[in-house]
């Protein structure tokens, strides 16, 4: 005779999304199931996030290794081990791995139950010989890589941005077939550690992000040798006893590269498949049949079904986790909760890194035309990116006439505590005069956040009210 369970709350997917929908439930004083068929921490532990993170951090030092002469340090090419690069972020991982065990969310209170969840009908699904009539689900099954459809591209070895994590060896000229943020973060990564690599997108670099930041990311990272082609398709792989032939149309012209591995980084889709969605009345989104249609509280069309993360449309962790506080207020609460996906900092981990929160300048001007007013401030004004030699950077800060923070961008070292700095004052309704006032520790990248706010006080000082103002003043004293 199979199980029954009927908790308060079914979460199906055990990835950043899953997870804090059952712990924000759980303090609540909900109960909880959580379903999950794979490893629990999902893809952002796995092979997302934390992992290339880790992997980024080791090249950053085989780049310090190389660079130490203009600080007067002997410099010279690194001996790069790529199995104990591997270890280290095996390493990682398995530090992080305790805070997603089974035996802490069962500490917790979470049940959880393993294998792969199927709807049977509206108010049901099943695991195995376990049947869950939750009050509500939510859907958090992260994504997956979809791999290219290209000729002869099934007749050769090659790598995703999950598997290359594994690899422990030197890649001789790796070739990348997508440039969104963690292809580009694993192209300089294996450039630094010693490979050639040539990066393919067929369409622009970054889409999305303030162009002229990303300029700049994508600036050095060319000029640390990465070959980047924009707008190139790749149109066909070539299988050779040593190596691979990769054909490339970049613009008129068609070229083959020579490589010895390939690298699928492609934008990830929601994992929908295996849940029989249409037994429980949830229907997928006319405009992208990839996603689910979704209320903008990420209600389905079945009302006991939410969804969070990837499935959501969700691309970063801090999106999910964000998405997952919403849901479980709407779901316990009744609050008519609706996460702002502009209050949710997007980071890219290059070098320089990349962050940005709310509008860029491109998005500004959709809404308020002209309407608002851009205030900028470069790395090489900052005192503590001259003594690092880090002035590669540039810090925009987006405002609306009566200084309103719309939104901010910053390429540079701590990009993204940065940015966090702007999270805060825009969720606390401070505007942009009011950075003036922070007081920084000298010298830090958080001056920049400071000089930012002078820079839009002394605009305000040019005003000719303002003017007539000081003028007035000055008669009366």
């Amino acid at each position: 005779m199979a199980d029954i369970l009927t908790p308060d709350l079914c979460v199906i997917g055990a990835g950043s999304g899953g997870l804090a929908v059952a712990e924000v439930a759980r303090a609540y004083g909900a109960s909880v199931v959580l379903v999950e068929k794979a490893r629990l921490g999902g893809n952002a532990l796995s092979a997302g996030a934390i992992p290339a993170k880790a992997l980024v951090a080791a090249a950053a030092r085989a780049r310090a290794v190389r660079e130490g002469g203009a600080f007067g340090i002997a410099a010279d090419d690194p001996r790069v081990n790529f199995r104990r690069v591997h270890d280290h972020v095996e390493q990682v991982i398995n530090a992080l791995a305790p805070q997603h065990a089974a035996a802490r969310l069962g500490a917790l209170g979470v049940e959880v139950v393993e294998g792969t969840a199927r709807f049977i009908n509206r108010r049901a699904v099943t695991v195995g010989d376990t049947e869950i009539r939750a009050r509500r689900f939510v859907i958090a099954t992260g994504a997956r890589l979809p791999v290219p459809s290209i000729p002869g591209l099934d007749a050769v070895p090659y790598f995703t941005s999950e598997t290359i994590l594994d690899n422990t060896r030197k890649l001789t000229h790796l070739v990348v077939i997508g440039g969104g943020p963690l292809g580009l973060e694993l192209a300089q990564a294996y450039a630094r550690l010693g490979s050639q690599v040539t990066l393919a997108e067929n369409g622009p670099m970054l889409p999305g992000y303030d162009p002229e930041l990303a300029a700049i990311a994508l600036k050095r990272i060319a000029e640390e040798g990465v070959s980047l082609w924009p707008h190139a398709a790749v149109t066909a792989i070539q299988p050779r006893s040593m190596g691979i032939g990769v054909v490339v149309q970049n613009g008129e012209s068609e070229q083959l590269l020579d490589a010895s591995h390939i690298l699928i980084a492609a934008e990830r889709m929601p994992n929908l498949a295996g849940l029989d969605l249409d037994k429980a009345g949830i229907r997928m989104s006319k405009a992208d049949p990839r996603l689910l249609h979704l209320s903008p509280a990420l209600k389905t069309t079945n009302a006991r079904v939410y969804a969070v993360g990837d499935a959501a449309g969700g691309q970063s962790v801090q999106a999910a986790v964000q998405q997952a506080h919403a849901v479980v207020r709407s779901v316990l609460l009744g609050a008519m909760a609706k996460p702002d996906p502009l209050r949710v900092p997007r980071v890219v981990s290059t070098d320089p890194e990349l962050a940005e929160i709310g509008l860029n300048e491109s998005s500004a001007r959709t809404r308020h035309g002209i309407g608002f007013r851009v205030t900028r401030w470069s790395y090489a004004d900052n005192d503590r990116a001259r003594a690092a030699r880090e002035t590669y950077g540039l810090a925009k800060l987006i405002t609306d006439r009566s200084g309103r923070i719309l939104g901010a961008g910053v390429v540079g070292p701590g990009a993204a505590e940065l940015v966090s700095l702007f999270s805060l004052a825009m969720a606390s309704g401070l505007g942009a005069n009011k950075l003036a006032e922070l007081v920084a520790p000298y010298p830090s990248f958080a001056e920049i956040a400071v000089r930012l706010g002078e820079e839009f006080r002394r605009g305000e000082a040019a005003k000719p009210l303002l003017r007539q103002w000081i003028s007035l003043n000055k008669l009366l004293g």
